[in-house]
């Protein structure tokens, strides 16, 4: 069974590895987007800008309609970098309406806004799959996102085991594993990820695996 890799910006998978690759539209048809290799488009909050979010967006909408474009974004919020959030949050809910209109999940970006992203999924009602990528905040924080029915992509902040990651999933079954930008391989990550459930390597492969077949990613 394959090694999954739900969000990677690495270009090259390993054979024995499927990963979706990110890719952020935001500078236009710079990045050719493959027509085989399983890849998620979006708006990243770090680099969309309100002014030209028409054109933008019209790229993107183009873009997701690929079948083998499996989720939209990353996008999301970020307090630290990029525009103010207020035009951050009309970027991300036209993200939002586009993903619902073509049932695909989302992937999210998030850094210090996370009690807005609660408010924007609770008012619109977003009925496809949230997952927050690179989660690593801590365990209180964690289980609130998955009661209100995000779910959550733990990446190489899971190789320490003082991380807020290495906690939570302890107490949770409703989690991705992910690469990111990091060049650790996804094995490795899945090795600390088993070890911490107590389960075996190809116990976890069956899980994860039966999650991605839920949201139609394979």
């Amino acid at each position: 069974m394959l090694y999954l890799d739900i969000h990677t910006h690495q270009p090259l998978p390993k054979q024995h590895v499927q990963s979706i690759l990110s890719l952020s539209l935001t500078d236009g048809d710079l990045y050719p987007l493959t027509n085989t290799r399983p890849i998620s488009v979006g708006l990243h909050p770090w680099f969309a800008k309100l002014k030209n979010l028409e054109l933008q967006f019209e790229n993107l909408k183009n873009k997701a309609q690929q079948p083998n474009v499996k989720m939209i974004g990353e996008c999301g919020l970020d307090k630290l970098r990029g525009e103010r959030l207020e035009n951050q949050v009309i970027i991300l809910e036209k993200q939002i309406a586009l993903a619902e209109e073509l049932n695909k999940p989302i992937i999210l970006h998030c850094v210090k806004g996370f009690a807005e992203l609660i408010e924007i999924k609770d008012r619109l009602k977003v009925k496809v799959p949230m997952i927050l990528h690179g989660f690593n905040k801590n365990v209180e924080l964690g289980k609130q996102l998955i009661d209100k029915g995000f779910m959550l992509s733990f990446g190489t902040s899971i190789l320490r085991t003082d991380s807020g990651a290495a906690k939570l999933i302890q107490d949770t079954d409703n989690f991705f594993l992910e690469t990111d930008d990091s060049l650790t391989p996804i094995e490795e990550i899945y090795d600390a990820t088993a070890n911490l459930k107590k389960c075996s390597v190809d116990e976890l492969k069956a899980r994860i695996f039966a999650d991605w077949k839920k949201l139609s990613l394979l």
